[in-house]
């Protein structure tokens, strides 16, 4: 989920985003598989450092990720997940699941030397974040999450399995209205089919719908646009779909489940009060019983980390972080 990532407009005068900079490095791993993701890194090569995970499935990052980390202090490590971005193969599924994807933080991480770093994830990229956190505690500092999906089905059944469509019956009347009415029982599996059909000007075709579906859900404050580059929208579409076709590649519960190996880690968690993307039930039942996760509910927000409260509030995140010196590299 969170596929929108724009340029935000107007921050609070206590939450504007850090000064645009170019990346002090960008390079190509091959984490194997036939796979190789774009890296870069940004800010202070000496600093502590913060691996970014972008949402979708599928998005990849944007410039204006690094914005939300002080250059002076943080080193901001941005990538684009296998499949998608400048990653290559382009919207790839094959050897593409969450257990890939953490290990490929791993890999990223140990080609960097990076001993210890941060997280910052939001949608998808909180799950991953979790799930990261959970299988190599010891190489995390802290983590900042923003609007939390943990890949339930109950999570999924609401977006995809009519729950939202109780606020958005003209949206998803538009989702529904290129399945046939005996398939949309299951949106996820009627539009997988679509997507795989080895077709590429039918997959690109019901991509669109899939994208704009979420696009108009988003956030308070953001016109889901109506329109995408088409190979942007298969990619996104054709990669989020695979992960929810396969339940995210998790056990049903499991974040939570495993939630005990990462209590030991701060975590602070800002969820939009009105997100109805990932509903704030979601994060908070991961902050409770976390003595160390503050959760954040902030106020006429929504889902996508554009909206500028949630942006404003991310910014506070991260440098509250260097300020108290919560965390050190």
């Amino acid at each position: 989920m969170d596929r929108l990532a724009g340029q935000i407009g107007g921050a609070s005068s206590h939450g504007r985003l850090h000064p645009m900079v170019e990346p002090f490095d960008r390079r190509v791993i091959d984490v194997g598989d036939g796979h190789r993701l774009h890296v870069e890194q940004s800010g202070n090569p000496q600093g502590v450092p913060v691996i970014v995970l972008h949402g979708g499935p599928g998005g990849g990052c944007s410039p204006f990720m690094r914005r939300f980390f002080h250059p002076a202090h943080y080193r901001a490590v941005l990538f684009d997940q296998r499949g998608c971005g400048r990653s290559q193969p382009h919207a790839a599924v094959t050897a593409n699941t969450t257990r890939h994807l953490v290990a490929d933080i791993e890999v990223i991480r140990r080609a960097l030397g990076i001993e210890r770093a941060i997280l910052f994830g939001g949608s998808w990229g909180a799950t991953l974040a979790v799930a990261y956190a959970e299988a190599h505690p010891q190489a995390v500092l802290a983590l900042a999450l923003r609007g939390v999906f943990l890949g339930r089905r109950a999570e999924l059944d609401w977006f995809y399995g009519g729950g939202v469509a109780r606020f958005f019956p003209d949206r998803w009347a538009e989702f529904q209205a290129p399945i046939p009415q005996a398939e949309r029982g299951d949106m996820i599996a009627a539009y997988h089919r679509r997507l795989f059909s080895g077709d590429r000007g039918q997959e690109t075709r019901f991509a669109l719908p899939w994208l704009l579906w979420e696009n108009a859900l988003a956030g308070l404050e953001i016109n889901g646009s109506g329109h995408a580059p088409p190979d942007y929208a298969r990619t996104f579409a054709r990669l989020e779909n695979h992960y929810f076709a396969n339940d995210c590649f998790l056990a049903e519960g499991q974040l939570l489940r495993d939630r005990h190996r990462i209590e030991h880690i701060p975590a602070v968690i800002v969820q939009g009060r009105y997100d109805m993307v990932c509903p704030p039930a979601t994060a908070w039942e991961l902050a409770q019983g976390w003595d160390r996760a503050e959760l954040r509910l902030v106020p006429a927000s929504g889902h996508a980390l554009s909206e500028p409260r949630i942006a404003a509030e991310l910014v506070h995140v991260m440098d509250g972080f260097r300020d108290a010196g919560r965390v050190a590299g």
